[in-house]
């Protein structure tokens, strides 16, 4: 490594000391109960609570998928995801968020969303909570994999060492950190993260729209590019037999625009439909200490949404404005925030911009992994398996099974051909179409049954799997994002076999009543 790569690695180090400081900070106290482990005892305020779940939310995919996708292939996919993840952060947070923490108080002062389920419907055979568990497992093992691609390309990229052993250090770490600290040291740093990670997109934004001669003048060379402008078409780049983009007299090469209907645009604005079910999020809503403060971490959540979002989609046009040929496949296209960073800013600046990708990565994976870990030991190992485990028992079968999740997770992330946008989407998908449609119905409709989420969260998680795998590749009207026919499915299920059966049992319609008078209340 050069003397630029050292000053850049240099940067890096220092802020990946806050973090395990910040871990280390708070193991005492997470490591007193489970309850301070996975959800930080219901203390967190309202910053705290609104940027750690956008940090944890986005995670790298965006700062390396979502430029990636617009430099790629334009605007339309970038930009209409985007939308619909920023109308979709506002609704959860105004209608989820104050219903969820009175609720999941009310019912049995549930600590996790498979608790929360089977405290809602009174079940006694844990038959829900395991089927939650088990989806939070199979969906956030292929999350944490989307994480360590990303780990492994930045610093593949940065210094140029084999993608395979930079993956697995920056998993190692990642690992580390969760397991030492815990929710809140999760939840401390993902603010500071979530101020990095939106200082980091507004600076490369910055620099390379003016390196680039300003705003017309990107927006002006990319308009040349068949569809890249496009909201209702999508450029199509010429490619080789290997997934190459073609190159001719120094410019990359792009066929025809390629439709973009109104129903491709629905699939693509249905991203915002999986906040609902996404339980990194929803777990900030119950560990929110006072619902009184909900209305300003929701104004704050969105706006950081917005401004993050937005600067993504447009990192990726300026990319393609001043570096057009520089990556040539989909997989590689990712890594345009880190050529914009290193070519345009000193080494030093570099890194903390670096440290950005690193923070989203960060962010995103602490809290999958230890969701994932705490489904298992939380609710299986003790929900079913052991009744009587104590809480210490408890915390070392969670670090036993995040380590599992771990390994699982870098043996799928060892292809150094992943899409880390591609991988996102799928568990997306499967959280938004398995949990969101049960989560809204448990809130809100109280004639919700038993059977009827069982066979909703079934429906939902199964259809994004056949969808994705069978239907899709079928091309036309079949291609839309695999969340939305598997959302609506789910919703329909659940409301068919409610109506179907008996009404709930007297005491489960009166916490439903006591929950809503609570959250209207601020209670």
């Amino acid at each position: 490594m050069d003397g630029n790569t050292w000053k850049t690695l240099i940067a890096m180090c220092c802020y990946m000391a806050c973090v395990v400081a910040i871990g280390l900070f708070f193991a005492r106290r997470a490591n007193q109960s489970t309850e301070n482990y996975f959800l930080g005892g219901r203390s967190l305020g309202p910053w705290i609570a609104a940027m750690s779940a956008e940090a944890s939310d986005m995670s790298g995919w965006l700062l390396m998928g979502l430029p990636g996708v617009a430099y790629w292939c334009g605007i339309s996919d970038a930009a209409w995801t985007a939308i619909g993840l920023a109308v979709g952060t506002y609704l959860n947070w105004l209608l989820v968020a104050r219903r969820l923490r009175c609720y999941s108080v009310v019912a049995g002062d549930a600590i996790t969303i498979p608790e929360f389920f089977s405290a809602r419907f009174k079940e006694k055979k844990k038959i829900l909570l395991t089927i939650s568990a088990v989806f939070i497992l199979v969906f956030f093992t292929v999350y944490a994999a989307s994480c360590f691609v990303t780990c492994g390309k930045l610093f593949s990229t940065l210094f140029g060492l084999s993608y395979q052993s930079m993956m697995v250090a920056g998993a190692l770490f990642v690992i580390f950190y969760t397991v030492v600290g815990g929710f809140l040291a999760e939840s401390a740093s993902d603010f500071m993260q979530a101020v990095v990670m939106i200082l980091a997109l507004a600076m490369i934004l910055g620099t390379g729209v003016a390196a680039a001669g300003g705003l017309d003048a990107v927006l002006q060379n990319v308009s040349a590019i068949p569809g890249f402008l496009d909201f209702f078409g999508i450029a199509q780049p010429v490619l080789t037999a290997d997934g190459v983009q073609q190159v001719a007299n120094g410019a990359p090469q792009f066929g025809e625009a390629g439709a973009y209907g109104l129903l491709t645009v629905l699939s693509t604005l249905s991203w915002g439909l999986g906040y609902f079910g996404v339980p990194q999020v929803l777990l900030r809503f119950m560990a929110i200490r006072k619902t009184s403060e909900l209305t300003k971490s929701r104004r704050i959540a969105t706006v950081w949404c917005v401004i993050s979002l937005g600067c993504a989609v447009l990192i990726g046009l300026t990319g393609r404005t001043l570096y057009p040929t520089a990556l040539l496949t989909a997989s590689d296209a990712e890594n345009i925030f880190i050529v914009l960073s290193t070519n345009l800013l000193p080494p030093l600046l570099a890194g903390v911009v670096m440290a950005g990708i690193l923070a989203a990565t960060i962010s995103s994976s602490d809290s999958y992994l230890l969701i994932a870990a705490s489904a298992f030991a939380k609710n299986i190992y003790q929900g079913v398996l052991r009744k009587d485990a104590s809480d210490k028992a408890v915390l070392w079968v969670s670090r036993v099974v995040l380590l599992a999740i771990s390994a699982v997770g870098m043996l799928i992330a060892l292809d150094e051909n992943s899409v880390i946008f591609t991988l996102v989407a799928f568990a997306w998908a499967g959280f938004g179409a398995t949990f969101g449609p049960i989560m809204l119905t448990s809130l809100f409709w109280k004639r919700t049954t038993w059977t009827g989420a069982i066979a909703g969260m079934i429906s939902g998680a199964v259809s994004v799997f056949v969808w994705n795998l069978a239907i899709k590749p079928l091309g036309g009207i079949f291609g839309i994002y695999e969340l939305l026919p598997a959302f609506l499915i789910s919703l329909i299920v659940i409301v068919v076999v409610s109506l179907l059966g008996k009404e709930p049992a007297a005491d489960i319609l009166a916490e439903f009543k006591l929950a809503r008078d609570n959250a209207r209340n601020n209670i």
